[in-house]
């Protein structure tokens, strides 16, 4: 299974997108501040994550979550969320 993500930044409010095969490991990898492009950004918050079998699906759907339309997409899924944690910008 691959996994694409949202995590969003208690710092700054912005998301970070990326994909892996193990979410787990990865969210104490961002956590720990092993991860260049959100080292300065935490803490973060595990916001969103989708599931793929197949790992060039997960790339492509990261792909796709990072650009206008993806972010319009993932602003809409998780308005509940972002009004219940005062995430307001993003």
């Amino acid at each position: 299974m691959h996994y694409v993500y949202v995590l969003k930044s208690k710092i700054d409010k912005q998301n970070y997108v990326g994909y892996t095969s193990d979410l787990k490991r990865r969210k104490i990898e961002h956590d720990l501040g092993k991860v260049a492009s959100t080292e300065k950004r935490r803490p973060l918050d595990l916001v969103y994550y989708e599931a793929c079998r197949d790992k060039n699906d997960a790339i492509k759907r990261e792909k796709y979550l990072k650009t206008t339309y993806g972010r319009r997409y993932l602003r809409n899924r998780l308005l509940h969320d972002l009004k219940e944690h005062d995430y307001s910008t993003g």
